[in-house]
């Protein structure tokens, strides 16, 4: 049981972690992208939540608090907020080493889920606008399609 759990652990930390520079939020953004963001019956949104419940959802759990000291939460996480980039970068290749998401240190790792440009920014998306997070600039494909490895 305890290497069941120790295999969940390591996993789920493999999908969840960057260190890169930090990136603040702030966008103007066109009313009308704002509202297509933050409607949960757009397309996008919609395709993210099933991407976030086949792939995120073991980790970070239904209603984004994550496990403390285990996988950060995605609800509320400055990280996601402030390294907008490395968020993308994460879901798009994985992640590995220390982070600090909302004043607390993680260090696991998040394995590349292989995920399609187009799934990454509709996961990004979904959790850009559920739980309390409401990112006003949606991410599009061209956003994804331009982070590196």
């Amino acid at each position: 049981m305890k290497i069941v759990f120790k295999l969940v652990l390591i996993i789920g930390l493999l999908s969840c972690k960057s260190n890169s520079e930090k990136e603040e939020a702030s966008y103007t953004v066109p009313p009308e992208e704002l509202a297509q963001a933050q409607d949960k019956t757009n397309e996008s949104y919609k395709r993210g939540k099933d991407v976030y419940n086949d792939f995120c959802v073991t980790c970070h759990l239904s209603n984004g608090k994550g496990v403390a000291g285990n996988f950060p939460p995605l609800d509320g996480s400055d990280w996601l907020t402030k390294k907008r980039t490395e968020s993308i970068h994460a879901i798009k290749y994985g992640l590995s080493g220390p982070i600090k998401v909302n004043g607390e240190e993680y260090n696991s790792v998040m394995v590349q889920m292989g995920l399609s440009d187009q799934e990454v920014a509709d996961v990004m998306n979904y959790i850009n606008n559920s739980w309390s997070n409401a990112v006003k600039k949606p991410v599009t494909l061209e956003e994804v399609q331009a982070v590196a490895k």
